[in-house]
């Protein structure tokens, strides 16, 4: 029975993230790219002195543009920078990386529509709180209210029974139990306590949450690879020449459908940035602006931070200490990298088990709030 449900979820999963989908994420990256100019390289610096220093303070919006960047953060930067950036090298080799960045720089022209039409058509709910996202632009804009209704259902499932959850649970309870001996049960009564203590305040408390812990896990976790970079700065010209041979091998490219590197990749970045999936413009319709292309460009930031700047630093480490060889998987493949690389004996098992944790379970929270206003626009206040 268990093999049955395995080989079903396997057979969905590689329906979702097979070509059909990869082709129109794609396609809509490079269409819209077109469209807005290749604003992801023009515009990229004023995107990013607008995350800091926004031209528009105390108008319409619960939280400042950086507080809900922030938020969409802490949805997005997971799992998906650490065990995804490993699933996707071993499995499509070093190649997987250059085809992340692909995803990811057609993805922030994406990014950046989907935070201009996030504050374009966003509302205000019966208590006054901003509202906005998917729904709203896809009942407004295309006049669609099946569609809306459909997304909405489908973001509170990924929420509560998706990648916002059950994935970012385990990953803790793992961590805390592998690295710190926490049972699995004492886990999982600290978890629903700090989640519940900071979703029921709602964004104001979770952008506030949000603006402390993406910073300081980024910074943590960041240092590490940067460490490892250094002591190893001869290789990394050496590893940049791979992951592009191995990008353009025809085989990688265009064999086992397409090439395991190129789906592994562009899948993956998908995963991990979410540009194109409708998360994060919920959060940026929260933002205190009256500029729409303001907070599409700080929406932008967010998939350039965590594919080009996290994803890249986890996939140098990874092929610089060489971990992606040793057979391992998922986490254990990025720990290694860690453990190799650093000079201090294990310390770098702690330090992705304890990047995991907050990544883990920011990304919970945040997830929490898409949850909350997708069943809000299904169900109402109520």
């Amino acid at each position: 029975m268990l093999e049955t449900i395995n080989n079903l979820l396997g057979a969905i999963d590689d329906f979702v993230w097979g070509v059909p989908l990869i082709v129109l994420i794609l396609a809509t990256g490079i269409y819209l790219t077109i469209r807005v100019k290749c604003l992801q390289i023009s515009k990229l610096p004023r995107a990013i002195h607008y995350m800091f220093h926004s031209e528009s303070e105390d108008l319409d919006g619960e939280v400042s543009s950086f507080a809900a960047l922030c938020t969409a953060l802490s949805a997005t930067i997971g799992t998906g920078n650490i065990v995804g950036v490993a699933t996707a090298i071993v499995a499509g080799g070093p190649g997987a990386l250059f085809w992340m960045w692909i995803s990811a720089f057609f993805g922030m022209a994406t990014k950046y529509a989907e935070g201009v039409l996030a504050i374009k058509y966003r509302t205000k709910d019966e208590n006054g709180q901003i509202a906005g996202g998917p729904m709203y632009y896809i009942e407004k804009g295309l006049h669609n209210k099946f569609l809306a209704s459909l997304f909405a259902f489908f973001g509170v499932a990924v929420a509560y029974l998706g990648i916002g959850t059950f994935t970012q649970v385990r990953s803790i309870s793992d961590a805390l139990h592998l690295s710190f001996h926490v049972p699995y049960w004492i886990s999982a009564i600290i978890l629903t306590l700090l989640v519940g203590f900071i979703t029921i305040g709602g964004i104001h408390r979770i952008a506030a949450v949000a603006e402390k812990v993406i910073p300081f896990m980024c910074v943590f976790y960041i240092g590490g690879v940067v460490l490892i970079l250094v002591t190893h700065l001869p290789m990394i010209p050496h590893v940049l020449k791979t992951v592009l041979a191995s990008a353009f091998d025809i085989k990688a490219v265009f064999g086992a459908g397409m090439g395991v590197a190129m789906k592994m990749g562009i899948s993956r970045g998908i995963f991990s940035n979410e540009s194109g999936l409708g998360s994060a413009p919920i959060a940026a319709a929260a933002a205190q602006t009256d500029s729409c292309v303001e907070q599409g460009l700080v929406s932008m930031t967010g998939t350039f931070i965590d594919t080009m700047v996290i994803c890249t630093m986890t996939g140098l480490a990874i092929l610089i200490t060489g971990a992606n060889t040793s057979g391992l998987e998922g986490a254990a493949v990025t720990s290694l990298a860690f453990n190799r690389g650093l000079i201090i004996p294990f310390i770098g098992e702690y330090i992705v088990n304890i990047g995991l944790i907050f990544f883990a379970f920011t990304t919970i929270i945040g997830w929490n709030y898409y949850g909350e206003r997708c069943m809000y626009y299904l169900a109402g206040i109520r």
